[in-house]
Formats: structure tokens, sequence, C-alpha cells
């Protein structure tokens, strides 16, 4: 279908052409293609810089704990994605939950300062306002680091609980330091876990649209908003076709990357035990 062209409502003529592959090269496409992979790229990094230290303290917590812990995290997994977003826009919206908290903060500190006659000097300001807080691609970051960043962490979680725990006394009986430790022992051997982790979150993260669609607003649209729109409203299905397409051999391209990787730590792995 993403071959062919659209000529009314419900017909499409089959021209095996290139004509959407090149369309979706078009400049309102390909910048928005490319502000999806930023956005995307920084839900995962910042998912990343947060994962590896939960994980670890999963791993080296009590067998209680770690149950309990690993619940918590698992706990949102079992709820619509959609309540999960909504849940998110009561708590950031301008009467949400966080701007009622500093509004309240507002109101006591006034209230307080107009009790010692300080209100006549505007500390306060004259009133409330509100932070905000949706409808930018802060509050898509937000969004899709609050759904995915279980799929970043479980990964190298299951990753530390088969590390050799005597490597981290080897390193420290060496002479290295905490983060030598960290950077040269850890690292490494958790390192297929982290690759996992980032293709379970960047890819999900960058054909995502109800978030991008219910947090960020028109103008903060991704790539996978686009798509919806050429099979909803538009009701472009060659084009629509094509654009997902692209998605797919960016998927295949991470998906090699990351099998050739593999391949490559294994052998080095591999030679480092024989040596």
């Amino acid at each position: 279908m993403s071959y062919g062209e659209k000529i009314d409502i419900i017909d499409i003529d089959y021209t095996w052409s290139l004509k959407n592959y090149i369309r979706a090269f078009d400049g309102v496409y390909i910048i928005t293609l490319f502000k999806s992979i930023i956005i995307s790229s920084i839900t995962t990094l910042v998912c990343l810089l947060i994962a590896i230290p939960v994980a670890f303290y999963i791993s080296f917590s009590s067998i209680r704990m770690k149950s309990i812990l690993l619940v918590s995290i698992m706990l949102p997994l079992w709820t619509n994605l959609l309540i999960r977003t909504y849940s998110l826009i009561a708590i950031l919206r301008t009467k949400g939950h966080i701007n009622s908290s500093l509004e309240y903060l507002w109101e006591s500190t006034n209230n307080l300062l107009n009790f010692f006659n300080l209100a006549n000097y505007e500390i306060m300001g004259e009133s409330f306002v509100p932070l905000n807080l949706m409808y930018n691609n802060y509050s898509i970051i937000l969004g899709l680091f609050y759904i995915y960043v279980p799929f970043m962490i479980i990964p190298i979680y299951l990753v530390l609980e088969k590390f050799d725990r005597n490597l981290l006394e080897a390193s420290y009986d060496l002479g290295a330091n905490h983060i030598k430790t960290f950077f040269k022992v850890i690292i490494p051997n958790i390192s297929p876990g982290i690759t996992s982790g980032i293709i379970l979150v960047f890819i999900p993260c960058l054909g995502s649209f109800i978030i991008p669609d219910l947090l960020g607003g028109a103008d903060s649209q991704m790539i996978g908003n686009i798509i919806e729109r050429q099979f909803k409203s538009a009701n472009d299905w060659p084009f629509g076709s094509a654009l997902s397409f692209i998605l797919i051999y960016i998927t295949l391209v991470i998906i090699s990357v990351r099998h050739v990787y593999t391949k490559l730590y294994s052998k080095l792995h591999l030679r480092g035990n024989i040596q």
C-alpha cells in the first residue's frame, strides 16, 4: 500500500512508485521525524540514568524488599496506558495537583506575610501564577519516561542478578575506586541489559502518538501523530503506510546494530575468559 496513490476518499491506485517515500522527506515531515528521534533519545537517556541506580538498589536489596520493589515497578503496567496518561494530566494541568499544592503554599506564605505586615513589599507577587507544565516537549518526555521506564529497569536488573559480585571485591583489591569499578567492571558486564533496555524504550517512544497527543498538544506533535492523521482524518493510507515503513526500517537498523554489538561483546568476553 505504501507504493500506491490516493485518488479519492476510498480509492487507491497502486502505481508502484516511490512518490510517498520521497514525500516523506519533505520539510515538515523530516523535521518532525528528527524531532521525534531527539525526544525519544532524551527519554531513553533519562530512563537509563534513572534505571541503573534503581536496578542496582533492587538487586542488592533483601529478598522481601526486592519483591516489594519489583511489584511496585510492575504494578503500573497492569493499568491501561490511557488511564495512566490521564492521571498525569490530572497532576500536570493548570488546576492539577502540582499547581494546586503550589497555590496553597503561596496562599499560606502570603497569609504569614500579612500577619507580620510584610504584604506591602509584594515579596510573593500580586497573585499566584500557575506553572505551564503541559502542552510542551517537556511534558511529552515526562509522560514517555513515566510509561516506559520499567522497560529499562527490568532488563538491567535481570543482568545484575547474574552479575558475579566477586568481581567487585577483586576490583577493590586491585586498587580501583568506586567510579573506576563502575565504569570498568559493572558497565561492561551489564551492557547486554542496557542495550536491551534502550531498544525496549527508544522504539516505542519513537512511534508513540497517544502521549504526544494528550500531553503535547498541537505544537508538540511526533511522527506517530502524523501517521495517525494519515489513516484517520486525511484518509491517505499510502502515505501513512510509507511513514510507518520508514519507522520499521529505523527499527530494523537499531536491532541489527544491537545484534552485531551482542556478537562482538560475546567474542570479546569469550576471548577475555580464555586469556
